[in-house]
This record gives C-alpha cells, sequence and structure tokens, in this order.
C-alpha cells in the first residue's frame, strides 16, 4: 500500500482497531481515515454511504463489530446478530459502491463448529454445529464471510477475511462481567487483590483450552496480509466453488498456534496481577466451546508468525488496566 493510500480503520477506538492503527501509523501511513460512533454509526446505512461517497477510502479494514464475552453473547444475542449484520452490510456494500481496492474482514475463530476437529482449519467453515453460547454473533461473522466471496465473485473484488484467535492487549475492555477472559480476569484478580479477598471465582472446570494473541500481534498480520504484492494476494481469495468444486473461502487464520487451558491461564493472570489467594472454579457456570486452537499453516506459508510470547502480553495488558484506574498504582 501507499503510504499516502486512504485507509479506513471502521472500529478505531476497540482493541483490535486501535491496535491497526497503530501499526499503520508505525509503518509511515499517513492517510488513516477515522470516524467514532457518534461521528458515524455503522448501522446506518445512509450515513455510511455519505461517508464512503465523500472520503473516497482506498483500503478499509472492518474492524467494527458488537464484541463481547460469554455473559454478554448470551445475554443478547439478538443485539449482536443484529448490530453485526448491519454494519457488514453497510460497509461491504458500501466498498464495493465506491471502488475499494482491497477491504479486510475481521472476524473470530467462534465461527467454527464448536467440536471442529483441532487445529482448526478454514476449510472446517459451515462443517458442524456452532457453539449456542455465541451462535448468534459467529452466525453474523459467517455471513461477512459469504459477502466477501459473494462480492469477490460477482464483482472481482478483492475482499479477504482473516479470523482472528481471542486476543487482548491494550485497549481491551476491562469489565468484570461484559468482557472476555484475559481481561475479565485481570479486573477480577486485582480487584480481588487490592480488596484483600481469599479467593477469585472462574466460570466452568478450568479444562477448555484456548489460544491467545496479543492484539499488536494481529495488527501486524492484518497490516502484512492487505499489503501483499497482487500475486500473493490473490491466491488467498479463494475460488467460486461453482466453478472449481472446491471449498475455499476468502479466509485467513490469525493466532498464535499455541494453546493453555483456562486454568493455566488463571494462574498465570493470578502471577502477573499478584494476587496471593486461591483460584475457585465454579463448575454450574458453562466451559463453552472445549478447546479452540487456529491452524496458522495458511498464514505462516504467506510470511508471517507470531512473536510476543504470552506472560509478556500479559504484563503488557495489566499495566494497560492499571493505566485506566486513577490513583491505583
Amino acid at each position: 500500500m501507499e503510504k499516502d493510500a486512504r485507509i479506513y480503520v471502521a472500529g478505531h477506538r476497540g482493541l483490535v482497531g486501535q491496535a491497526l492503527v497503530r501499526q499503520l501509523e508505525s509503518q509511515g501511513h499517513v492517510n488513516i481515515l477515522k470516524r467514532t460512533h457518534a461521528e458515524l454509526d455503522l448501522t446506518d446505512g445512509a450515513a455510511v454511504a455519505g461517508f464512503f461517497a465523500s472520503e473516497r477510502p482506498e483500503y478499509v479494514l472492518l474492524a467494527a463489530a458488537r464484541v463481547g464475552g460469554i455473559v454478554a453473547n448470551s445475554t443478547y444475542p439478538a443485539e449482536f446478530i443484529h448490530q453485526n449484520l448491519a454494519i457488514q452490510l453497510n460497509v461491504i456494500h458500501n466498498a464495493w459502491l465506491h471502488g475499494v481496492k482491497r477491504l479486510l474482514f475481521l472476524g473470530s475463530s467462534c465461527i467454527y463448529p464448536r467440536l471442529a476437529p483441532q487445529p482448526m482449519r478454514e476449510e472446517y467453515l459451515l462443517t458442524g454445529p456452532l457453539e449456542p453460547t455465541n451462535r448468534a454473533y459467529a452466525l453474523a461473522k459467517i455471513a461477512g464471510i459469504e459477502m466477501c466471496w459473494s462480492y469477490n465473485r460477482q464483482y472481482g473484488t478483492h475482499y479477504l477475511a482473516v479470523m482472528p484467535t481471542n486476543l487482548y492487549g491494550p485497549g481491551d475492555n476491562y469489565h468484570p462481567e461484559n468482557s472476555h477472559v484475559i481481561p475479565g480476569l485481570i479486573h477480577r484478580f486485582h480487584e480481588a487483590k487490592v480488596r484483600g479477598e481469599e479467593s477469585v471465582t472462574v466460570w466452568g472446570t478450568g479444562n477448555p483450552t484456548r489460544e491467545f494473541l496479543h492484539g499488536d500481534d494481529m495488527a501486524q498480520a492484518c497490516v502484512y496480509l492487505l499489503g501483499l504484492p497482487e500475486d500473493r494476494f490473490i491466491p488467498l481469495l479463494g475460488s467460486d466453488e461453482c466453478v472449481s468444486g472446491r471449498f475455499e473461502p476468502p479466509l485467513v487464520n490469525i493466532g498464535a498456534g499455541r494453546e493453555i487451558s483456562i486454568c493455566g491461564l488463571a494462574e498465570l493472570v493470578r502471577e502477573v496481577v499478584g494476587f496471593a489467594g486461591e483460584i475457585v472454579f465454579d463448575t454450574s457456570k458453562p466451559d463453552g466451546t472445549p478447546r479452540k486452537l487456529c491452524d496458522v499453516s495458511k498464514l505462516a506459508a504467506a510470511g508471517w508468525t507470531a512473536t510476543t510470547p504470552l506472560r509478556h502480553g500479559l504484563v503488557q495488558a495489566y499495566a494497560d488496566f492499571l493505566s485506566r484506574q486513577p490513583g491505583v498504582s
């Protein structure tokens, strides 16, 4: 991508969007388009159309989404499917209408079946039932992949979907209930340490395993893929199954290729935060998907691998959490 290319980062205030902006700026890109929700509601079709018509972005990184952890997904499924479908519909369609050169659509590894073979390869998409606690969100993201695929087939667009694994890092949402697992654990362990509590309760058995990727690693991978030369980018866009007979969606997993149990993660977060009490697992609460590890061989073949060790990333995440707590050190 040219350093002065007009690059729109949709959702620039979230963990993903902030990391993408940092990465683009670090590489010398000087024309990054950003809009807050107050400035541009991406569920408003007319507003999105007006933005694309006036700003004419050349590249789009679609990181805007309604996101949350297992509690939020279970409690607000209607909002998760409605808002995410609306955002994707408006942004992807207007990208085509206004001649965007390349679009990167960011989804989630929850698109894969609950009991998908491990590690999960891109071709496992649509091969089995989804995890029910986040099915609404997953289906919205699957629809986004199909939109990219459909526009590529019909209009010759260059839209690529990337599926990051569980992300964490600076800019995360640390709400104790409506956040993802790492920021939620950081918040709860910190509060327990400050209050001198004897234990912290974690949902489930602690047995499920998860893969975690630092937000800056994710952003580096996304900008790397978006900037690949044509002869390396085009093959990632898959094929028209009606012609090729092969199921090849325009999809690339982004992950670290390593996993840890929720129990092991909780112990690591406890150590980083410095909480001396006990970890109690509430086995009456759901575990979610038993195992989620992405196969990242496609990404590795494209020339990129993650570099941030989990413990190092957790230290950064805790420092970020503390920076948002006035008077806390």
